[in-house]
């Protein structure tokens, strides 16, 4: 696990270090729906390169929210799902959406485009 390597001023602090970013939420959202394989999500995921999407993956897997199963067979099987921690972010996403919603009503005046990658 990555988090105890660094020290937070607060609660708030830690959570947008765990899902921060462009991509750790997206992510966390397809899962949010279940398991995928790598391929589905890049797919879902377009344009995020394998680079980022394997590197984002990892850092959740590291900071408990994201598990990896590797199949035992040729050609190699990996699919990725939600933990329990992961699994209670999910409720938040959702919020975090209808905030964006909400926003984008609120602003429409000032041409926010919203592009929703799948979601």
């Amino acid at each position: 696990m990555s988090l105890p390597k660094k020290t937070f001023l607060c609660e708030k602090e830690l959570t947008l270090s765990v899902i921060g970013g462009k991509w750790k939420p997206m992510i966390l959202w397809h899962l949010g729906q279940g398991t995928k394989r790598f391929c589905q999500l890049k797919k879902l995921m377009s344009p995020v390169t394998q680079k980022i999407l394997t590197t984002q993956l990892r850092e959740l897997e590291d900071d408990l929210l994201v598990h990896r199963e590797v199949y035992p067979v040729y050609p190699a099987k990996v699919e990725y799902s939600l933990t329990e921690h992961g699994e209670s972010i999910i409720p938040i996403l959702r919020m975090m959406m209808e905030w964006g919603k909400t926003y984008k009503e609120a602003v429409v005046h000032y041409e926010v485009e919203v592009k929703e990658p799948g979601v």
